[in-house]
């Protein structure tokens, strides 16, 4: 009774444990959130840990995956949708989440199966057929990449992403036919994105259309001024086709746009030495591999270039 007059006179009350928990899982949860906000990440991952000792809560560990992320470490933002799912274990969006972390960290085992797990809970959840196409694709199983891919697309026909993919792949395995078929729907779908056109390129150089191929290297540079495949893509057609000036004049714009651009520093000076320019040539290959490029990525010696671009495969 005493105590109840001291709180109504005195404005004072007795925390009991469990009060006292809750009012510090609030002060830890809104801190780390707070952190988080300013870009605190590892602040806000010491509150968040803090807070789920004393409570376990999924939007915290919400929280804690994303701060997890910014800070680049990926097992661990990996092991905390792990027990999100604990508490969740049918909650698609969570097994996305998980699959799109392990597919950065490469565990593409995993990623297919919390992408199997997410189609059967919804047969209609195209990222995950998407995302398990990539995951086959990058282990090796071409074919399996494609089965995925193939019934995404009969789910939805104007799938551009996964049309796309699977246009990269039926290039990989050589079929360019279908793989143009599919492109050519994307162009159709996605009139103003360059990777569809770097796809198509290739495929045409592969069919032997070379002007064809050579008008959508162009495109993209239309669309991007600075795009470095569509500047690589385009001076190989050229080296291919022994058009060695069109080559370095080529690569001379790329790096007047990207002066520490290496791979093109590396093509023109492989152009110079097939016309007979050998100080040009090493000069230019020697500025490749102080702006980054290691030597075991140059393909060939100083010696072989003509060779390597006789036999290079598209």
């Amino acid at each position: 009774m005493a105590n109840f007059f001291k709180s109504l006179f005195f404005g004072e009350s007795e925390e009991s444990e469990e009060e006292k928990r809750a009012k510090n899982f609030d002060v830890l949860k809104y801190d780390g959130i707070k952190a988080l906000k300013m870009g605190k990440a590892n602040y806000a991952i010491r509150c968040f840990n803090e807070a789920l000792k004393l409570q376990e809560d999924v939007e915290i560990l919400e929280h804690l995956v994303n701060a997890y992320t910014r800070e680049e470490r990926m097992e661990d933002a990996v092991n905390t949708t792990t027990s999100m799912l604990e508490v969740e274990p049918e909650n698609v969006q969570v097994l996305l989440l998980r699959a799109r972390l392990n597919y950065v960290i490469e565990k593409y085992a995993e990623v297919v199966a919390d992408c199997e797990q997410v189609i059967r809970l919804d047969v209609m959840q195209l990222t995950a057929y998407l995302l398990q196409g990539r995951a086959k694709r990058f282990s090796g199983d071409l074919l399996g990449a494609l089965v995925i891919l193939s019934q995404a697309i009969q789910l939805k026909g104007d799938f551009s992403e996964a049309l796309l993919l699977r246009a990269e792949i039926l290039l990989e395995l050589k079929n360019y036919q279908d793989g143009l078929e599919d492109i050519e729907k994307v162009v159709q779908l996605l009139p103003e994105e360059e990777h569809a056109y770097l796809v198509r390129g290739q495929l045409l150089e592969a069919m032997g259309q070379a002007a064809k191929a050579e008008a959508d290297y162009r495109y993209i540079l239309e669309l991007n001024p600075f795009s470095e495949q569509a500047y690589l893509r385009l001076g190989t057609l050229y080296l291919t086709q022994k058009q060695l000036k069109q080559a370095i004049a080529l690569f001379d714009e790329a790096i007047e746009l990207k002066p520490d651009f290496a791979q093109a520093y590396h093509e023109r000076g492989g152009a110079k030495l097939m016309l007979g320019d050998k100080e040009g040539g090493v000069a230019d290959i020697q500025q490749a591999v102080e702006f980054g490029q290691k030597m075991d990525q140059i393909e060939g010696s100083y010696s072989n270039f003509e060779e390597m671009y006789q036999n290079r495969p598209l």
